[in-house]
């Protein structure tokens, strides 16, 4: 019984902190969306593209249709072969990486290629996916970011919104909402490379180059040297990214298990506060049914549906909020967004799952290739 106790009452407690954000997350998108920055500086966006992504030509046309004055987009490959036909738009320049060091990640030598192809003129270095889809007016959100004092780096996140919806696809999503909705006021923890932006100033003098030799996390390595450098990384939310495909249970499962491996590499402080915490929740659940299954009282019942109930309403903030920040999906958070909500139970249990895959191997899969990665140095497999 007195471990019931402390798990339920640090759950609670942790609940009710992490509820009190949600009102300071909810003024700051709004006002976020409202800004509009100074300046737009000449800007170069880089996608990296390695075969075949789900809707990945119109991605790319949104990428090159941006609502910005002066920008050039750098589609960048490490060779023909992994870039499809008829899928770069015509205001896009193309930059062919090639093999690069074998003990860095493909994307991550990619990336340096399309720094080194960028034209002198441009100030800003922006990152996007190949597999998600921008909104017009991206690159501005990241660019106003750029202008808060002490901005090293400014970035979003993505949602994944599938369409049609399945339910791996939408348990994603909802796994996915908890990394999304922690973003908000002040310096963030990590930026996101999908969404992610740079002034070149702060790219050289922040040793990001050498910062990514040897790894295989282009943004939690940039995220270090932003910090490192005593340098803040903002949140954009009118950059918020949308992947609207879908997945399998298998396909699910191996993506939160390599995030995770790659969060405990990359940001153990981050993957520690998180499986302690998942720990901790998950258990008063389970003690919570089993003091309702034995005990007399009633307890145990109240402690779950508490529980379940501020889980369920965290889930309702976030995606209230995000859907403030992403006006044209509308229309799919009213049909679907019931699960941000009612599936949040299921979603903790996931992600204690992914937390607790991760612990075993340092070893993950990614684009086709095969690292083993450390803090210090990635080691790419062959197989």
């Amino acid at each position: 019984m007195l471990l019931f106790w402390l798990f339920a009452s640090i759950s609670i407690l942790l609940a009710l902190a992490s509820l009190r954000g949600d009102r300071r997350r909810a003024d700051y998108t709004a006002e976020a969306l409202a800004r509009e920055p100074a300046t737009l500086p000449p800007a170069t966006v880089i996608v990296p593209v390695k075969g075949h992504d789900h809707a990945l030509a119109d991605n790319l046309e949104a990428l090159a249709s941006l609502h910005y004055p002066d920008f050039e987009l750098l589609v960048v490959a490490r060779s023909e072969s992994d870039v499809p036909a008829g899928v770069i738009p015509a205001r896009a320049r193309v930059v062919f990486a090639g093999h690069g060091d074998p003990n860095t990640g493909e994307k991550i030598n990619n990336l340096l290629a399309a720094i080194a192809a960028a034209r002198p003129e441009s100030q800003i270095f922006a990152f996007a996916d190949s597999d998600g889809r921008v909104q017009p007016g991206w690159l501005r959100a990241l660019a106003a970011a750029l202008e808060q004092d002490k901005a090293g780096a400014a970035t979003a996140y993505r949602w994944h919104l599938p369409q049609p919806p399945s339910f791996w696809s939408l348990l994603r999503s909802v796994w996915n909402s908890v990394i999304a909705g922690n973003f908000g006021p002040g310096d963030n923890p990590f930026a996101w490379g999908g969404a992610m932006a740079i002034r070149r100033g702060t790219f050289h003098s922040a040793r990001i180059a050498e910062y990514w030799q040897g790894a295989v996390s282009d943004d939690f390595r940039l995220s270090q040297a932003i910090h490192d450098a005593g340098l803040r990384i903002i949140y954009a939310p009118g950059a918020l990214v949308v992947s609207s495909d879908q997945t399998s249970a298998a396909e699910f499962l191996s993506w939160i298990k390599r995030q995770m491996i790659i969060t405990r590499v990359y940001h153990p402080r981050l993957w520690w506060m998180a499986i302690l915490g998942h720990i901790v929740y998950c258990g008063a659940m389970a003690l919570s049914v089993w003091v309702a299954a034995t005990g007399s009282t009633l307890i145990g019942e109240y402690t779950l549906v508490t529980l379940l109930g501020l889980g369920m309403l965290k889930g309702t903030n976030r995606a209230s909020i995000a859907k403030s920040a992403l006006p044209t999906y509308k229309t799919w958070f009213d049909r679907h967004g019931w699960v941000f909500t009612w599936w949040v139970p299921l979603g903790t249990w996931v992600w204690l799952y992914g937390l607790l895959a991760s612990c075993f191997t340092n070893t993950i899969e990614w684009r086709g290739n095969r690292y083993r990665i450390s803090s210090g140095k990635t080691r790419k497999l062959y197989t």
